[in-house]
């Protein structure tokens, strides 16, 4: 059963990129490379500046997310540098290729065991992290919806007409919120495990807990503030509204298991921007892919091939034989 699982994942991404690819070029016919283009050399190169920056802005808040997840372990001998560099390796990868065997807990645990983390406690970190980034989510889209609950009025094509209702999406936003304060309530008072099948999940210390609220927050801020910097000023596209439609759309694209989110992330962020010129908005996510993707995941291959030629040569000198253990730890990274 397990093996049918490994299968079918894949193969709804796949299907997802498909039809997802389709229904972008229905979206898109008519529109011609030369407006893209245009598109795109007309962003300034300040706002490039400016998105690049946001982009480093999001890969540092996800090296907090593996800081924080060890300073919950209480592991505090392992770099900045190396977290950082671990980090973005894993998430340039595992954004491009999607639930793969490059994808974070394979990554993650090739690096920290060569920092002397045993296989539970990179586990328990890989889990943090993903739970740090979801509750980022469910905070920013709790705070979105409760300010402007027409926002999902937008995403009417892709959700029934009883959510885009504002006062369901304010009930629904609320409602989000309100995970996040029994979250922190749950920290704060130190309460019991939750028990799901065989997995227990702990709440953090309160310290910890705050470090998320801060951290996931931000991941997400500095990725859509990508996408915002590439859009026309003159058209003074909200914030707000970019936030929102980038959460709707990266949620989409995360459910969707589609690798990179290809086709799923630009269907929705298209449909929910109505407002904005086309090619002015494919050229923003396309300079999103290229800054918060492409670039990154080519500079992660670069840092896997280092890593595992340092560890190889480390065996081949004869400082510890295959097999015999954790490797002791790499100065590249």
């Amino acid at each position: 059963m397990k093996n049918v699982r490994e299968f079918i994942w894949p193969l709804i991404g796949l299907v997802a990129v498909v039809v997802s690819c389709w229904l972008l070029y229905r979206e898109l016919r008519g529109l011609s490379l030369d407006d893209v283009w245009d598109s795109l050399t007309a962003i300034p190169g300040q706002r490039y500046a400016l998105a690049g920056a946001s982009t480093i802005v999001a890969y540092l808040a996800l090296a907090w997310y593996d800081r924080i997840a060890l300073l919950h372990l209480g592991v505090r001998h392992i770099s900045w540098l190396f977290v950082s560099v671990t980090s973005f390796t894993t998430y340039a990868l595992s954004h491009n290729i999607g639930a793969s065997v490059f994808s974070g807990a394979v990554v993650r645990y090739r690096a920290y065991t060569s920092k002397g983390l045993g296989a539970p406690q990179i586990a328990v970190l890989v889990a943090l992290c993903s739970f740090t980034f979801g509750l980022g989510t469910i905070l920013l889209g709790g705070a979105v919806l409760t300010l402007d609950p027409t926002l999902l009025h937008r995403l009417e094509d892709f959700l029934p007409a009883a959510l885009t209702n504002p006062a369901t999406a304010r009930i629904v936003g609320m409602l989000l919120l309100g995970f996040v304060v029994l979250y922190v309530v749950g920290s704060i008072l130190h309460l019991p495990p939750v028990v799901i099948r065989r997995a227990k999940l702990e709440y953090p210390r309160p310290t910890i807990m705050v470090r998320q609220l801060l951290a996931a927050p931000l991941e997400l801020l500095g990725a859509a503030g990508i996408i915002y910097f590439a859009l026309p000023a003159h058209l003074e596209p909200n914030f707000v509204v970019v936030l929102a439609v980038f959460l709707a759309s990266f949620s989409a694209a995360l459910v969707s298991h589609a690798p990179g989110g290809l086709g799923v992330f630009e269907l929705v962020f298209l449909t929910a921007m109505p407002d904005i010129p086309k090619p002015d908005v494919l050229a923003a996510l396309i300079v999103f892919r290229l800054f918060y993707l492409l670039i990154p995941f080519a500079l992660s291959l670069v840092v896997v091939v280092l890593f595992e030629r340092a560890r190889l040569a480390q065996a081949w000198r004869g400082r510890l034989a295959p097999g015999d253990g954790p490797l002791p730890p790499s100065p590249l990274i």
